[in-house]
């Protein structure tokens, strides 16, 4: 096959037609437009804000202000106070949470919060730490470590 073999498929293209050219040609005299009136002539019609002297729909509808980010990332919030069931120097992470039925989903981010308190290391894995909990982590002698979202 070559560009010069490259054509649309049949009754893909349709020609335009061809208004105002004859009685024979089907749209002839007065094009479609029918007789007189404002829309029969040339830059007629309404501007698109009017409805007749109606109220328009964009006045009768609620204004509704701002706008939903698409972009923003929801994370499932634990605090540190949850924490205190698992065993010391165990390594905590999203599916183990959800397996102890802390967190419903272990698909979605996780964020721990420095609720609370900790009294043994444990290596926790999450999407995001606060300050506080990332130091009450550390101070009880654990590790923390951010996963990628």
């Amino acid at each position: 096959m070559k560009l010069h073999d490259l054509h649309p498929a049949a009754g893909a293209k349709k020609s335009r037609r061809r208004l105002g050219r004859g009685i024979a040609a089907g749209q002839g005299k007065t094009a479609g437009r029918g007789t007189k009136g404002q829309n029969a002539r040339s830059g007629g019609g309404v501007r698109p804000y009017f409805e007749g002297g109606q109220l328009p729909i964009v006045r009768r509808l609620p204004h509704k202000r701002g706008f939903t980010n698409p972009f923003k990332v929801h994370y499932t919030p634990v605090n540190l106070e949850r924490l205190q069931v698992f065993d010391a120097n165990q390594v905590v992470t999203p599916e183990i949470l959800a397996a102890t039925g802390i967190i419903k989903s272990p698909q979605e981010p996780v964020v721990i919060l420095g609720n609370g308190e900790l009294t043994k290391p444990l290596v926790v894995k999450a999407h995001r730490f606060s300050a506080s909990a990332r130091g009450k982590i550390t101070e009880a002698g654990g590790t923390v470590e951010e996963l990628a979202l």
